[in-house]
């Protein structure tokens, strides 16, 4: 099925099944712990192997030696696998730096052997016997001092380095108001619960993965062009995933060294990461520098902005779109945007929650309140001044929908912001309290998915897509579509995801998940309603599907009658015209944030937050709430602790687990409330859906860093905000 029209009244919009707030369908099975995830798989548990990676103890350089006759002779150890015995490996399609180190080392921590024994405790122990000799090589560890030598980087996923709308540089030389500052955010690491995990087996030539990943197809042909193997000899199989947020997009280091254990030993071996090679080994998110320029005249209106940023990563790798939500969020007819790439020997840099939007807004937010100050002007009104219907670099292409405004009036009014004071003034006792808003952007993004679709004589539809479910409710959105669409209570849908035996499908990442994946069930879904209609012998067109029957006239037949002679499958994909072309399709919202400062002590406290989201039709409230509020947290979490500490003089992230790498608990986290703002989108697909989940954390940290500098007039540019970077300018509470 194409999709190249807008959606006109359809099926979804029955809304019997879709857009009420459901409980997961798996649900019961992860709360139980019967859900097997990738480390837990059971096939094999007779015969199973375990693998334990050893990873390189310095940035950059070589190996010089390695005496693995310790390890070898150590008791269970079955194999040893380094890149002297490993074979030619590519570096695949989607991986910066190899994923088996040696003897050229590119970042710590990269795994250079892969141990393999009867049990884990064998081969951890026997990992400790390795002895390696380095020549240490001098490494690029710090961004702030590769700014000289950052360059352009080249196109990233279609988009331009750099941008240029008018002339900036005159604009905003002549602007009455101007505003100058830079910003910084500190390197991410994704902290999913569910470590990087593997088991591979072998079957002649064959191989199959059950892996924690996120994108299915990507990665069969990830393995394949890695290992130098057939794709069609690839199966992954991924159905639950404990946490991913872009972490698991691509093949890791677990799925690559397990395969290779497994062609060692010829046994079912099983690798999981450990937390600190999860951060130093797979990706993070990338630390930026960001200066933002903006113009104005004395009423508020923008007249110029610029937004340049500075990331790093190995050399070959990408940066940080930090500037992507600039190009895109407010008017001003002189626009420049700017990214630079230095090339650091840190692990890899690549997507985690938002990427782009999120740090980049961390910064441009921040930089709209201090201008909206500066002018004299409130920072919602000064947003909603700034508006903009069509795209700004783009005029003539227009929003599909764009209600940023109402996303602010809505939120300024349920979270009581006329009662907003001036910076310093509001107190509850010893705490200086604040409120602050940033807008929230992401752009919606259509993926072609496909899936496939039985029908069985008892009336049960069961739906096969390579889909994943990462926390994120896939599985019980997908059923909601299959149900409504055949006119079946939500019990007499099965959904299979996470194989690559199924049809592929878009995957989870970049919010574009939900409307793709289930945009491609409802085409396989019409294409079954098709089928049945033919076998029973009515025109399609005059089908109704309601209560497990099908009606056309006065004749009327149960479902699975149509299946009665044989089950009936069908499999179909949905693909996308230039709708996305004509229309810039976005996500808006609006977040609000409420914290207390202890003014002897610095402590933050938030108090309260509101997301006010507009984001196409929202398919399970229950889910997506979850996700938005999700998001919420490690919003704050940016805002206020999460920070990787370089080592500069080594190259290595030092808090590499979850003991030293803060991220919020339930203590820190107050009630967060969500609304959603009724609308449709009917130029993204059949469902009128976007994406919601990354939405959900683009601008919070802004809108509580602004709460934290409301509260204390004290502003702070460098991310986390920590006490010891405004507690001595804390005003006097005597």
């Amino acid at each position: 099925m194409k999709f190249d029209t807008p959606a006109t009244t359809n099926p979804i919009d029955q809304l019997k099944v879709v857009g009420k707030p459901t409980d997961r369908i798996e649900g019961p099975l992860k709360t139980t712990g019967t859900a097997p995830y990738a480390y837990e798989h059971q096939d094999f548990a007779a015969t199973q192997a375990y693998g334990y990676v050893v990873g390189s103890a310095i940035a950059k350089g070589r190996i010089s030696s390695m005496n693995l006759d310790a390890a070898r002779a150590a008791p269970g150890v079955l194999a040893i696998v380094t890149a002297a015995n490993a074979g030619k490996l590519d570096k695949g399609n989607f991986n910066t730096a190899k994923l088996l180190g040696g003897p050229d080392i590119q970042h710590y921590h990269q795994a250079i052997a892969l141990i393999v024994a009867e049990t884990f405790e064998q081969a951890r122990a026997a990992a400790s016997l390795v002895r390696v000799e380095y020549v240490r090589g001098k490494g690029a560890y710090d961004l702030a001092a590769a700014l000289d030598t950052a360059v352009t980087p080249p196109t990233v996923f279609g988009t331009a380095p750099d941008t240029s709308i008018g002339d900036f540089a005159a604009a905003f030389a002549a602007a009455p108001v101007q505003f100058d500052e830079r910003y910084t955010t500190p390197d991410h690491t994704h902290a999913m619960m569910e470590p990087h995990a593997s088991i591979a087996n072998w079957d002649g030539d064959k191989l199959t993965l059950w892996t924690s990943n996120q994108m299915i197809a990507w990665s069969v042909g990830d393995v394949a062009k890695t290992l130098g193997i057939a794709k069609e000899n690839v199966r992954l199989v991924s159905p639950y995933i404990g946490g991913g947020f872009g972490g698991k997009l691509f093949v890791r280091t677990d799925a690559i060294l397990a395969a290779l254990g497994a062609r060692a030993t010829k046994r079912p071996v099983k690798v999981a990461l450990s937390r600190p090679l999860m951060i130093n080994n797979t990706t993070h998110r990338p630390a930026t520098i960001q200066r933002i320029r903006l113009g104005a005249t004395p009423d508020g209106k923008i007249t110029a902005i610029g937004h340049e940023s500075w990331s790093g990563d190995l050399p070959g790798g990408g940066p940080e779109v930090a500037v992507a939500q600039t190009r895109l969020l407010y008017a001003g007819a002189n626009r420049m945007t700017a990214m630079r790439l230095a090339a650091l020997d840190l692990p890899e840099g690549n997507a985690m929650r938002a990427p782009g939007e999120a740090p980049g807004l961390m910064a441009l937010e921040i930089a709209m309140d201090e201008m909206a100050e500066k002018l004299g002007i409130d920072p919602v009104e000064f947003r909603i001044l700034n508006d903009t219907q069509v795209d700004p670099e783009k005029p003539d292409r227009p929003f599909s929908q764009r209600r940023l405004n109402e996303c602010l009036k809505t939120g300024a009014e349920k979270f009581g912001w006329s009662k907003r004071a001036k910076p310093g003034v509001m107190r509850n006792g010893r705490w200086l309290v604040g409120m602050g808003v940033a807008a929230a952007f992401r752009n919606n993004l259509n993926e072609k998915s496909a899936a496939r679709a039985r029908l069985d004589a008892s009336g049960i539809v069961t739906i096969e897509t390579d889909m994943t479910d990462i926390g994120t409710g896939s599985y019980t959105i997908i059923a909601q579509t299959a149900a409504e669409m055949m006119g079946v209570p939500l019990d007499r849908v099965v959904v299979k995801l996470g194989d690559s035996s199924f049809p592929v499908s878009a995957g989870s990442g970049g919010q574009w998940g939900a409307n793709s994946s289930t945009a491609g069930v409802y085409a396989a879904c019409a294409k079954l309603r098709e089928a049945v209609a033919q076998k029973l012998g009515v025109a399609s067109a005059d089908a109704i599907f309601a209560n497990s029957k099908v009606t056309a006239g006065r004749r009327s037949f149960a479902l699975g009658d149509a299946a009665k002679d044989g089950g009936i499958v069908v499999e179909d994909i949905m693909e996308y015209g230039d709708l996305a072309e004509k229309f810039q399709q976005s996500t808006f919202g609006a977040h609000f944030a409420e914290v207390g400062v202890d003014a002897m002590t610095g402590e933050i406290r938030v108090r309260r937050m509101l997301a006010v989201c507009a984001a196409g039709r929202i398919l399970n409230p229950k889910a997506a709430r979850s996700q938005v509020i999700g998001a919420m947290t490690m919003g704050a979490g940016a805002a206020l602790m999460e920070e990787l500490a370089v080592d500069k003089r080594f190259g290595f992230f030092v808090n590499h687990d979850l003991a030293g790498y803060e991220v919020p608990v339930h203590a820190d986290i107050p009630h967060q409330e969500v609304i959603f703002l009724d609308e449709t989108d009917p130029t993204t697909s059949p469902m009128k859906a976007k994406g919601v989940g990354e939405l959900g954390i683009c601008g919070v940290a802004a809108a509580v860093a602004n709460a934290v500098y409301n509260a204390t007039g004290a502003r702070v540019r460098s991310y986390p905000i920590t006490l010891d970077k405004f507690i001595d300018r804390l005003p006097d509470i005597a």
